[in-house]
This record gives C-alpha cells, structure tokens and sequence, in this order.
C-alpha cells in the first residue's frame, strides 16, 4: 500500500515524459502484488471450516449486494428453501462470477440466476447478455494466471466448489452472453428441513 502512495504521488509531480509511464508500470506491478497477497489470503481460507448448508436464493442476495453493478439487473430466479452443502466460501464465488460479468461482459444489461433440475443433482446457472466468453478461452479461465485481472478468481471458485463435489463450467454462447453451469450432486443440494 505505501509502495502504490508513493507511486501515485510521484506520478502527480512527473517532470518528463518516461516518469509517468514508469509510474504506471510500477503501479501496474504493485497492483498485481497486492492481487497476489489477497489470493494468498483466501486460499488460505479454502477447506479450514467446514461445509455447511446455505441457501441458495440467500447467497445470491448477500452476494449481489456486496457487489458495485451500477445500473445492470440482478434477476434471482431461486426459489426460498433449497440449500446447497458447501465451503463457506461459496459466496465469494457467487460475487466473483458477479463481478466478471460487470467488468468483462462490455455491453451486460441484466444478470440472472436460476436453478435446473438435471441427472444427478442440480445446475446452478448465472447467465448474462453481456459479451460471453470466447470458445477457445471456455476452459482457460479456470487457471490461474489467465485473464485480464489477476486470473485468480474464477481458479479460486473452481477449487472452493470442488470441496463439496460441484463442478463449475462455462457454456455461453460468445457475443450472446456468459453462462456458468455449476452441476450440484443430490448430495449436495436439499430442500430445506423446516421449508
């Protein structure tokens, strides 16, 4: 954090040309820097406590609502009273896949999440109108290191789902959107006992 004051202090009182462009490839390091330590700091955090169950509808809200999405629409679609067992992360995943379609979905006006009963379990879908994902980077996105932040969240969101055994793919259709499919086994996923 002082490394990037000082940064943008130097940058403000730049006396030639190069300063500012050193300034902001510093910056542009010290930013990486920090994505790392805070993706260190959750990783951490992956598998310490243990999964519980949380309903889905109530995530989706709490996620959302830690999110800046400005003008674009949250649709949640899920129904009260269905709960999915996970690492207590999974809220993290859910505003990480929020914020991925406000930053990278370029022309996104809505965001919508729904539930799908399939073979085996449930599909949790977060879909967007937004830009989509190219086809040969469907799978890409997952490592750590791609993209055009840090790389590391949707990397992260892979590793927390699979504790519990949900996989996490993206099936959308490029220039029609972004569409994350995570497939929740019927161990996984229950009606709540009291609903």
């Amino acid at each position: 954090m002082a490394l990037m004051a000082y940064l943008s202090l130097l940058a403000d009182h730049e006396n030639d040309s190069l300063n500012g462009e050193y300034c902001r490839i510093a910056t542009a390091a010290a930013e990486r820097i920090a994505a790392m330590i805070q993706f260190t700091r959750e990783y951490e955090q992956v598998g310490i406590q243990t999964p519980v169950w949380y309903d889905i509808r109530t995530l989706v809200d709490r996620a959302a609502g830690k999110v800046a999405h400005g003008n674009i629409v949250i649709q949640n679609n899920l129904a009260s009273g269905v709960e999915v067992f996970s690492d207590p992360l999974i809220e993290k995943v859910i505003s990480n896949l929020i914020e991925n379609a406000v930053r990278y979905g370029t022309t996104i006006t809505t965001i919508r999440f729904l539930l799908i009963e399939c073979e085996g379990g449930r599909l949790l879908i977060c879909e967007d109108d937004g830009d989509g994902v190219a086809v040969d980077e469907k799978e890409r996105i997952f490592q750590r290191g791609f993209g055009k932040n840090t790389g590391l969240g949707l990397a992260l969101s892979r590793e927390i789902l699979g504790i519990t055994g949900i996989t996490i793919t993206e099936n959308g259709e490029p220039g029609r959107g972004a569409r994350f499919e995570m497939m929740i086994p019927d161990t996984a996923c229950r009606i709540a006992p009291d609903s």
